[in-house]
C-alpha cells in the first residue's frame, strides 16, 4: 500500500496532480486542499490511498491523515466508490462533515453533486456509529445553527452559500438574529 509521497508537484491533469518522487510521476486523484498546498510549494507531501481494481490501481491524496481516515469510511457504505467519497471528502473538512453526521444531517451530503436523498442517508445512517464519537455536538447552538442554514436555503441560499454566510456570524445570538445577521453580510 503506497500511504504517502513526498515529491515535487510535477504538473495537474484533468485527473488531478502528478507527484514527482525520485523521478517517477504519480497520478493522484486529490482534494482540493492537496491541490492548493502544491500550487505555490517546490515539495509536496500528499497523505494516499492505493485503490486496487481489477483492471487498474488508482491513488486518491489526502492533505492530512483525518480526509484520508474520513475516505476509507466512506467506501465502507454500501453504494459509494473512491469517486463519490472522494467528492465528499473534497466538500469540507472532516470535522464539519463528521458534526454532520453526529447530527444525522443529510441535506448536507445531498448538496454533493452525484450524491442524491437515498446515499445521503445511507451515508449517514452508516457512519453515524463510528464517526459520530469523535464529533462531539453542542446541542443547542448546533441545532440552531441547523436552522438558521434551512431558513436561508428556504430564502434562495445554496446549502454551501448558507453554511459561509452564518461562518461570520456569531453563535451565541438567536437564531432569528443570526439569519438576519446572515442576510447582512450577503448584501
Amino acid at each position: 500500500m503506497i500511504s504517502r509521497l513526498r515529491g515535487i508537484a510535477a504538473g495537474r491533469t484533468v485527473d488531478g496532480l502528478v507527484v514527482d518522487v525520485g523521478g517517477v510521476g504519480y497520478l493522484v486523484s486529490a482534494t482540493p486542499s492537496v491541490l492548493r498546498r502544491a500550487g505555490g510549494a517546490s515539495e509536496v507531501t500528499v497523505e494516499t490511498y492505493l485503490h486496487v481494481r481489477e483492471d487498474a490501481l488508482q491513488l486518491y491524496g489526502f492533505a492530512d491523515a483525518s480526509e484520508r481516515a474520513l475516505f476509507v469510511q466512506l467506501l465502507g457504505v454500501s453504494g459509494i466508490g473512491p469517486k463519490v467519497a472522494l467528492a465528499v471528502v473534497s466538500s469540507a473538512s472532516p470535522d464539519e462533515l463528521q458534526r454532520a453526521i453526529a447530527l444525522k444531517d443529510s441535506a448536507r451530503f445531498q448538496a454533493i453533486p452525484g450524491i442524491g436523498k437515498k446515499t445521503a442517508e445511507r451515508i449517514v445512517l452508516e457512519l453515524e456509529g463510528s464517526l459520530a464519537e469523535a464529533a462531539p455536538v453542542s446541542e443547542p447552538g448546533v441545532r440552531g445553527e441547523l436552522t438558521a442554514r434551512d431558513a436561508l436555503v428556504e430564502l434562495g441560499y445554496s446549502l454551501v452559500e448558507a453554511e459561509q454566510a452564518l461562518a461570520t456570524v456569531d453563535v451565541d445570538l438567536p437564531v432569528e438574529e443570526r439569519v438576519r445577521e446572515a442576510l447582512r453580510s450577503a448584501a
